[in-house]
């Protein structure tokens, strides 16, 4: 049974008519696709929930009135005057957004829509200013004491003297963290904070601060009926955040604390868990642009919530794409299952952004692609080398025309921003200018004969290349080396029976041709 399935049967044990599936996140950087593992994690449970036939709702919290914490390496320093303000009042680091969490969150956003997923959003500066949060405020308040043992007795850290659940804004330098409560008598807390200004708050005024995240986060759980939530694990750890949680929700708020799993961290070879604040992440954005959504979605599908995954954004990408592509011929019947496919079919399912299709959409090997977008640049080239090799019908349906297409951009992006170079060329509209020996030079002018009378299919070629190879006695390394030359300028390429095949014929003769004079 898939984990998906497992997980949502625990979930029906509750014997509810409805289920809500939390996730968030605080848009204070590029989101990427180790953050993109929790939203993806629930909403397949989401799905296999209503597969079940149970009434469902997907939420995502965006936690956009944390504060920033400090000057990330893709920020400038003057973001400095910003630290400990909330990112919903921060100006946008490229000012065409309302704010620095909508510069971050719009995005994220519209990678949710591209993998299929439409959760209902909350905002939480929204959920604060319109007062959404006072009841779960004032109760917090009114157990200040409670609230604090077990946070002390739990994560085994002592909380400061004076310690309250609520994180004030100072009115004047507008920051949650450096304001310290004075004197708290409901509804008013009188402060002090360290740039110097004294006031005081009514909380039962909306935004006026938040809860720290240890409360905060229990009191959305109550707030918002949630059942089921994806965590890492990071808030896993004994004496976690997910450890008060469970507490608080039970003791403060009267509410039993949702199922959940904790997943495993997404790593990026080479350079281990991601990070935004480090600099060390890959954007679900920037996934998006080189892998197409349903591969994404088999990623996380196909492995555990507890299994980590070691993402590589090079030759990876094409290992990932090819083995999508295989069990997807499986799961329509045109290849046989092989050792180690598990829950072939609801993972193939779950991998979709919308409905599972009802037909195998027609497929061209990834790694062909590779080499026929740096042949055709842009797609109509492609799809004119595509046709005039019979690799696509003349009547192929504009559904799976768009299909490919979308790959055909997948692969570009791929290959200009994360590509090795061992799979980058150019074919040179001229001539390269070098120096060819007499052997090369003889190899090219026979090749040009044999190849003007051969029927222009990938075998064929690469079968005459050998053939003459042997008859002249010409290594086939130096002969490879030779055709590569005078078409890339270097001294390896793509496996040179395709790639020959998928060039005009007459520009490879002419070539050769210009090649020995």
């Amino acid at each position: 049974m898939h984990w998906a399935d497992v997980l949502a049967d625990e979930l029906l044990k509750e014997k509810k008519d409805y289920y809500v599936l939390a996730t968030g996140i605080t848009p204070s950087g590029p989101i990427h696709i180790g953050n993109m593992r929790e939203v993806l994690t629930t909403d397949a449970v989401y799905r296999s929930l209503l597969d079940k036939g149970a009434g469902a709702e997907l939420i995502y919290v965006a936690d956009d009135f944390d504060h920033l914490r400090k000057v990330y390496p893709y920020l400038p320093k003057s973001y400095e005057k910003y630290v400990g303000i909330p990112i919903s009042e921060i100006p946008c680091p490229c000012g065409k957004h309302k704010s620095y969490a909508d510069h971050y969150l719009g995005s994220f956003l519209n990678s949710l829509k591209e993998i299929g997923i439409s959760p209902k959003v909350y905002r939480a500066s929204e959920m604060y200013k319109k007062g959404e949060y006072s009841d779960v405020i004032r109760v917090a308040l009114e157990n200040t004491d409670r609230i604090k043992t077990i946070i002390e007795e739990i994560s085994k850290r002592k909380l400061p003297k004076g310690w309250i659940p609520f994180n004030i804004q100072c009115d004047k330098c507008r920051r949650i963290t450096s304001a310290k409560p004075v004197l708290f008598d409901y509804s008013n807390i009188e402060y002090k904070c360290e740039c110097g200004y004294e006031g005081i708050i009514d909380i039962k005024k909306g935004g006026v601060g938040k809860l720290p995240w240890r409360v905060d986060w229990p009191a959305r759980w109550k707030m918002l009926g949630v059942d089921f939530e994806a965590f890492g694990k990071d808030l896993g750890t004994v004496g976690g955040a997910r450890d008060t949680g469970e507490k608080i929700v039970q003791d403060i708020y009267d509410y039993p604390p949702p199922k959940f799993t904790v997943y495993e961290f997404i790593l990026l070879k080479g350079k281990g868990a991601m990070h935004s604040s480090k600099g060390t992440a890959l954007s679900g954005e920037e996934m998006l642009k080189m892998t197409p959504p349903e591969v994404l979605r088999f990623l996380i599908m196909k492995n555990q919530p507890n299994k980590h995954i070691v993402f590589d954004p090079g030759l990876g990408v094409l290992n990932l794409v090819d083995e999508y592509d295989q069990q997807e011929r499986v799961y329509f019947g045109k290849e046989e299952e092989t050792r180690g496919m598990k829950d072939l079919k609801k993972t193939y399912e779950l991998s979709q952004p919308e409905t599972t299709p009802k037909k195998l959409p027609f497929q061209v090997p990834y790694r062909h692609l590779v080499t026929l977008i740096q042949i055709g640049k842009e797609w109509n080239d492609t799809k004119k080398i595509l046709l005039r090799t019979g690799q696509i019908p003349k009547n192929l349906g504009n559904k799976d025309e768009k299909h490919l297409r979308q790959r055909a951009d997948h692969v570009k992006y791929w290959l200009d921003c994360f590509a090795p170079d061992t799979v980058r060329f150019e074919v040179k509209e001229k001539t390269p200018k070098i120096k060819l020996s007499t052997e090369q030079k003889k190899l090219l002018t026979i090749l040009k004969g044999k190849f003007s009378a051969l029927e222009w299919e990938a075998e064929n070629i690469h079968n005459m290349i050998y053939e003459i190879s042997e008859s002249e006695k010409i290594s086939i390394k130096m002969a490879f080396k030779t055709i590569y030359e005078v078409i890339l300028d270097q001294e390896k390429g793509p496996r040179a029976g395709y790639f020959l095949s998928n060039l005009d014929k007459d520009f490879i003769l002419k070539r050769f041709e210009e090649a020995v004079k």
